[in-house]
């Protein structure tokens, strides 16, 4: 009697494969990764530990770690996951980088709108315009007569290109249509370093660092870049760019989690689930809070409100970079 062969459908073991895979992920014996593509030691990097230290309680004390993949302005961390197995063991947690790389760099090695699953929005970061301590301006109605005056003579830091302050300072002169020098450093500290000592004018960054200079008188501080005001008692009086004439300014550092496109959908619904429990985690409520940033809790927690905002982004930051013909090859 000759026997039967059974005969199973590649697609149907595939996809029993994968569902096998996702009930046991996150599997006991392998680590999640965090890949953040800039040093330690900053705002994001602070961030991505205090997410990971609540979505490890959140998933059962699971062991997540940071990988600090620095380098080309965060795209080499990024192409880095862009390129990883779609397994949900290697993640991208970065900022609003994400959304302005593809138009600082003509050739980036990863496409951020088809190379990755986007998990979702974590935290955002205001900004704080300043000044030298020396400044005649002492308000925003001030500075900008200031500026207006001295057309061709200002300078403006910033971390180097691409970074938060940068994007802040390229907006504020679009805003203002006003060309100032802009002065890249490699870094928030030395840039922040010749603002106190006067060798330049102006400098906008994110309030984590702000805030210290503010509290020890060495900077003038003239407004924020979120809609309302802030709520730290160092900037609770401080006005918005809005409120002081400058339409539609509104800036913040956002940070997002992200997986290489491919990962199957039940583990990115645990990544996600994850999450949303971390951002609700007092603990991680208050750690942001101490940092001066916000914790998101709206849509774009969910992968289709994250993906939707960060493309309105791209195109938003697109003409800005343009128009200051900031390119990287």
């Amino acid at each position: 009697m000759r026997s039967k062969l059974l005969c199973v459908p590649a697609a149907l073991v595939m996809c029993v494969s994968v569902n096998a895979f996702a009930q046991d992920y996150p599997a006991t014996n392998k680590t999640i990764t965090f890949v953040l593509p800039y040093a330690a030691g900053g705002p994001t990097d602070k961030a991505a530990r205090d997410l990971a230290q609540s979505m490890s309680k959140a998933m059962g004390g699971h062991s997540i770690v940071i990988d600090n993949a620095a380098g080309a302005s965060g795209s080499i961390g990024a192409n880095k996951v862009a390129k990883a197995a779609p397994d949900g063991y290697t993640l991208l947690f970065t900022h609003i980088a994400q959304a302005t790389l593809p138009s600082f760099f003509r050739n980036l090695p990863y496409n951020v709108e088809k190379d990755f699953e986007y998990l979702g929005l974590v935290s955002e970061n205001p900004m704080n315009l300043i000044g030298r301590p020396s400044l005649p301006a002492n308000n925003m109605a001030e500075l900008v007569s200031w500026i207006n005056a001295n057309k061709g003579k200002i300078n403006i830091s910033n971390a180097g290109p691409g970074s938060a302050s940068h994007l802040c300072g390229m907006l504020f002169q679009s805003t203002l249509k006003v060309d100032m020098t802009s002065v890249p450093y490699k870094g928030t500290a030395p840039a922040m370093t010749d603002l106190i000592g006067g060798q330049v004018d102006l400098m906008c960054d994110q309030t984590t660092t702000t805030i210290p200079q503010i509290e020890g008188k060495k900077v003038k501080s003239f407004a924020v870049t979120t809609p309302t005001r802030l709520s730290s008692p160092v900037l609770k009086d401080m006005p918005t760019m809005q409120e002081a004439g400058l339409k539609d300014f509104t800036v913040t550092i956002w940070q997002g989690l992200y997986a290489p496109k491919g990962t199957p959908a039940a583990v990115l619904k645990k990544l996600n689930d994850a999450l949303k429990v971390a951002v609700k985690d007092p603990e991680f409520i208050r750690k942001q809070d101490a940092g001066g940033a916000s914790v998101i809790n709206d849509a774009r927690n969910d992968p289709a409100g994250h993906k939707a905002f960060v493309m309105s982004e791209v195109a938003k930051w697109a003409p800005i970079i343009k128009a200051a013909g900031v390119y990287a090859d």
